[in-house]
């Protein structure tokens, strides 16, 4: 047996000290420490920080890259943004994440994006006839013929011109109109007998035949039902699928903002609950129950706050009309322009009592009200309610309600807003793809420039949110705020819509952080790079407050982050 001499022995203690020296060194790396580039907390003096400290999920310090290398450097993990600029994760304030996977999933998109005209779209749909075996239903959304042009509606005859061996089912981009052929009708056991739903209608022509055309879910739900794919499709990894689309865009958080409407009922929570217990939930969730299955959530005994920090119930969501570019929004003064719809109002998809009795039963429980208002009468409903409300001692400071879209505002209605609580959420999309439909078609040159009023609200010191309510419009925050900033339109490149309404790229950016998650409840936990917040951020190639303003939306995401690890990363 061979014995060590001493320069052995003191050779072997040096090496067992270096492992155990870089092994303890190794376990000590416990935070990460970002530096080297331009940090926007978007806090309340939306201040710059050249250095940030994350540990495990959280955010522990933001300040100077002297400072806090000086504390963390020797424990850390460093991250250089090589002069790249981060901000807090985006967050979607309304969309529809759970009915969206479901869309994105069962039905092919035949949007603007996709087809300029509706003839190409029939033809798209012609072919699709040929390749699908007879029965099979063929499913298209975000067929929209404000921008598309062609025939105002898919009526049933012109589907059924297409096939009547398929059901054939089409969803419109505003998510508030819907159109079958015969086929389709059949499948779903409805025929011209059929009664309207309370504040919906399956539209019939002057002999009393169905036209095919439907408005509101509660009518075209009945029809989307019927197709057994509804049935049979995978819910939660389509979810995943989606969300994990969406975090490619930078967005950590988004919403549900009707929340039962894919199943059409509460299975839609267990979807998105069991979503969030995998690995690759990459977005939060923040989830309005819809009023629709009102009674069934009662019997399933619906609680605010169900879930948790990555997907739970903030609000409940009540609607009050339609979209003004399907003329369904509930307007003071008939539509403009359009032949078809000159005498008409629009319509009130809940009455002002109905919108009362749920929005009381809801406030009693303790939920935030989401309530959708495109129409400016609608607009007018739904605050009549809440005054109604206010007068009976019911305060809102801590309930905060919400108007979904809030598309056309007077000023009277804003200063209303301010005095009973209530912010508006702006699908600023309205502006970019329908604004030049909304000022030749819906609303003329005067009214239109009362849509999307950011500026006005803004200066009203009221808190306001972008969305996207996705499938209406993809989940692309930098687009939106290019919209806001710029008030650019689609179809007119060069002309601004209501000028006067743009607002900084600053306001803009916490319309998609800050303010979109205190109106999602959720202002301790996200919105801004601060510490005890979750470190939700994204990493951009440039500052958008710096680039051309065309330009906000060719920027590129490089990195997202959730909950502390990166979810997304466009780095080679």
């Amino acid at each position: 047996m061979k014995t060590r001499t001493f320069n052995q022995n003191l050779i072997l203690l040096i090496i067992l000290s270096t492992v155990a020296f870089s092994c303890s060194e190794k376990k000590e790396r416990i935070y990460t420490l970002f530096h080297g580039g331009t940090i926007l907390t978007v806090d309340d003096g939306f201040s710059e920080a050249d250095a940030m400290v994350i540990k495990d999920q959280k955010i522990v310090a933001v300040g100077s890259f002297e400072d806090l290398n000086h504390e963390y450097g020797k424990s850390a993990q460093m991250i250089d943004l090589k002069g790249r600029t981060m901000l807090p994760g985006f967050i979607d304030a309304h969309s529809h994440a759970v009915a969206g996977a479901l869309a994105n999933n069962l039905m092919d998109y035949i949007g603007m994006s996709r087809f300029k005209t509706t003839e190409e779209v029939l033809d798209y749909l012609r072919q699709k006839v040929k390749d699908t075996p007879e029965s099979e239903w063929i499913t298209g959304r975000n067929w929209d013929p404000a921008v598309q042009d062609g025939p105002e509606e898919l009526t049933r005859a012109i589907l059924d011109s297409i096939s009547t061996q398929h059901p054939i089912f089409i969803l419109n981009a505003s998510g508030h109109l819907a159109y079958a052929n015969s086929r389709a009708f059949e499948a779903a056991g409805i025929d011209a007998n059929v009664e309207n739903p309370q504040g919906a209608e399956f539209v019939r022509d002057a002999q009393g035949n169905l036209s095919g055309v439907m408005k509101n879910m509660l009518s075209f739900i009945q029809v989307m039902q019927a197709n057994p794919k509804m049935q049979s499709y995978e819910s939660v990894p389509a979810l995943l699928e989606l969300l994990n689309e969406w975090s490619a865009e930078g967005v950590t958080t988004s919403s549900e903002l009707a929340l039962g409407a894919a199943t059409n009922s509460p299975a839609d929570l267990d979807i998105m609950l069991e979503a969030a217990k995998s690995e690759d939930f990459n977005v939060r969730l923040r989830a309005y129950p819809s009023y629709i299955i009102n009674e069934q959530w009662n019997e399933a005994g619906l609680k605010n706050n169900t879930g948790n920090d990555l997907a739970k119930v903030v609000g409940f969501k009540l609607v009050a009309d339609g979209s003004n570019q399907g003329f369904t929004g509930l307007q003071r003064e008939t539509y403009c322009c359009s032949a078809t719809h000159l005498n008409s109002y629009g319509k009130e998809y809940t009455s002002v009592e109905n919108l009362y009795k749920y929005a009381k039963e809801r406030t009693d429980q303790g939920f935030q009200l989401a309530i959708h208002g495109n129409g400016d009468k609608a607009i007018d409903n739904i605050l009549e309610v809440l005054q109604r409300l206010k007068d009976e001692g019911y305060e809102f400071t801590d309930l905060r309600p919400r108007i979904e879209h809030a598309s056309i505002l007077h000023d009277d209605q804003i200063q209303k807003m301010k005095e009973l609580g209530v912010t508006p959420s702006f699908l600023i999309g309205h502006v970019y793809y329908w604004g030049t439909f909304m000022r030749d078609k819906v609303f003329g040159e005067e009214k239109v420039q009362l849509l999307d009023r950011c500026a006005t609200v803004e200066q009203e010191n009221m808190p306001f949110s972008l969305h996207s309510d996705f499938s209406v419009t993809n989940t692309l925050p930098l687009e939106m705020i290019e919209t806001a900033v710029t008030r650019r339109t689609w179809k007119e490149p060069e002309y601004q819509l209501a000028p006067q309404e743009a607002i900084s790229v600053e306001s803009a950016i916490k319309a998609v952080t800050t303010h979109a998650a205190w109106q999602l409840m959720s202002e301790n936990e996200i919105g801004s790079l601060e510490v005890g917040k979750y470190a939700d951020l994204v990493i951009l190639e440039e500052d958008p407050r710096i680039v051309e303003p065309t330009k906000i939306s060719e920027i590129k995401v490089l990195e997202t982050w959730m909950n502390g690890k990166i979810v997304f990363s466009a780095v080679d």
